[in-house]
């Protein structure tokens, strides 16, 4: 069954789990997905928590706890989202150490509705790093204008980072640019530089959704033919970038101080049109020193049909480029897409939240002790 999953491995590939939940915890299963299915690091956000914590399972007592003590909601959130990461990141502390701090890893994110406040994401990073207090943790900071100089700030004060929520190559450069800058800003703060990772959370599938949408509302053979191929050469053209970056001569001076490359993660790998292969995503994003983060179903999908034939991104970006010329050609602006998907993409974590704040106070509401 995990054959592919072993062999996506050998590529260079490091495999999380895209979900993350008490019971996963508690039941053994996420130990087991580490042991046979290759996962080497888990990442979570808002929608996650708010359909784990929802479900109830597994969370009644400690929010009677929380009740009992009248917290408020937001700190009945935090306590409950930083367990689960806690008790993930120590579940995953052997292929940490194993790893040498490159996988290993658990993220959690920022209240998204920080999103476009610099100054509150940074202290909100600084306090999510000290209530989990596991150095296999990366913080969630999206990568929205605000996001970059928090970037900036969280690295340079020696914490991890999964930059989330990236669309666009020229936001991704950008990321990567804030990410350099946190480092330098380490080495002048006298940190060691070797202990400081990151990801850079490159979604895939919702570029296709939209794009594919607005090809279909143009309605030419030559409209259709492009489906379902944006994603794919967007993704492998911000490989080209991630190449070119960390091969620079300002790269190099940080290397040397034993800097660790901001990986490429692809996240949002689930296909969302039925018409195309379940592991698309997967078989087609193979490159080394990548991560790529996967639902349960595509986790599975790949592990029993996944096709891993090798390198399927370097020496793909004169057509990718081809690919998305030809899109803008059809009068699709590329720019216009990017910025709509991350407006979008903060607004659904948001609204996930929000779900989280509303159904959590009604938990605790139902569990408050009774006046004597």
């Amino acid at each position: 069954m995990t054959d592919a999953l072993k062999r996506l491995s050998d590529e260079g590939v490091a495999i999380w789990l895209d979900d993350l939940s008490r019971k996963r915890i508690t039941s053994g299963n996420l130990a087991e997905l580490i042991d046979e299915s290759h996962v080497v690091g888990v990442t979570t956000n808002p929608s996650i928590f708010q359909k784990a914590i929802s479900s109830g399972d597994g969370y009644e007592q400690q929010l009677a706890d929380l009740a009992a003590r009248r917290v408020t909601v937001e700190e009945a959130i935090r306590m409950i989202t930083t367990a689960d990461v806690r008790d993930a990141a120590d579940i995953l502390r052997p292929v940490f150490d194993r790893t040498d701090g490159q996988d290993g890893r658990v993220s959690i994110e920022v209240d998204p509705r920080l999103a476009h406040n610099t100054a509150a994401t940074v202290a909100e990073a600084k306090q999510l790093a000290w209530l989990v207090d596991r150095p296999n943790t990366l913080i969630k900071i999206p990568a929205t204008r605000a996001g970059l100089p928090a970037i900036t700030e969280v690295i340079g004060r020696g914490i991890s980072v999964n930059v989330t929520l990236i669309f666009s190559l020229e936001r991704y450069r950008e990321v990567m640019d804030a990410y350099v800058s946190g480092l330098e800003k380490a080495r002048s703060a006298g940190l060691d530089l070797s202990e400081i990772h990151s990801v850079a959370s490159f979604f895939v599938s919702r570029v296709d959704t939209e794009i594919d949408k607005r090809l279909d509302g143009v309605g030419t053979d030559e409209a259709k033919a492009l489906k379902g191929k944006s994603a794919l050469a967007n993704a492998r053209l911000a490989y080209e970038a991630y190449e070119e970056v960390f091969s620079s001569d300002r790269w190099a001076a940080l290397e040397r101080l034993g800097a660790n490359k901001q990986r490429p993660l692809w996240a949002s790998t689930g296909v969302k049109d039925p018409a195309y292969k379940d592991t698309l995503y997967v078989d087609d994003l193979v490159a080394p020193n990548t991560v790529n983060t996967m639902p349960e179903a595509t986790l599975e999908a790949a592990a029993d049909h996944g096709r891993v034939t090798g390198d399927t991104v370097r020496g793909t970006y004169d057509e990718s480029r081809r690919v998305l010329a030809a899109v803008a050609e059809l009068g699709i602006s590329y720019d216009d897409v990017v910025q709509l998907l991350e407006d979008e993409g903060v607004e659904k974590f948001e609204a996930s939240w929000n779900d989280l704040l509303k159904s959590t106070e009604a938990e605790l509401e139902r569990l408050a002790p009774t006046e004597a």
